[in-house]
């Protein structure tokens, strides 16, 4: 099993992208596709909407303070994920820090891995590119992302190795056990 595991999370660059998995822990695990309603439009490849608006940065306050105040924490940890860990979140937000000091561009950088997450969730490209949204609303487009994979079930403060080990305990745990048959 433990094979299987990795082998399903461990994808060549190369790989076209896969649906999106799912991690809440009352749906199936990492293994299986996702049962929502927009897991249909999978098969066809049609983009499916983001879960939420670029705008509903106040749906998630937490996640809105941190975008707000440190943005290289918000994009280290967006870029972990859909890196699949094969870089830290530290490394990632430490490079857009020096891009956005040097440059003042850091959207320039950040603009690909919101390509990236679309391309691997079939998200639809709107209102406009993502060049576009990440040169005009760079913090929203940020909480966008943030929330996105987190209703994807994925716990953004523990990185992508932390959320493999958490499903591979959940998957391992044996089912609870009610108490005895009572009269």
């Amino acid at each position: 099993m433990s094979t299987e595991i990795e082998e399903s999370w461990a994808q060549a660059p190369s790989a076209p992208p896969q649906p999106p998995l799912s991690l809440d822990l009352d749906h199936p695990g990492p293994l299986t596709k996702q049962t929502n309603p927009a897991s249909s439009n999978l098969n066809s490849h049609s983009p499916v909407p983001w879960s939420s608006g670029l705008c509903d940065c106040c749906n998630d306050v937490s996640s809105c303070c941190l975008t707000c105040w440190c943005p290289c924490v918000t994009f280290g940890r967006i870029a972990e994920i859909v890196d699949r860990g094969s870089t830290s979140c530290a490394m990632s937000g430490a490079l857009y820090t020096l891009i956005l000091c040097v440059t003042g561009c850091s959207c320039l950088y950040s603009c690909f891995y919101r390509s990236k997450l679309r391309g691997q969730y079939f998200l639809e490209e709107s209102p406009c590119t993502d060049c576009c949204i990440h040169c005009c609303c760079e913090e929203c487009a940020l909480c966008q992302e943030y929330r996105e994979l987190k209703s994807c079930g994925f716990d953004m403060s523990i990185g992508w190795h932390g959320n493999i080990e958490r499903q591979k305990r959940i998957a391992a745990s044996p089912p609870a056990v009610q108490g005895g048959m009572a009269r």
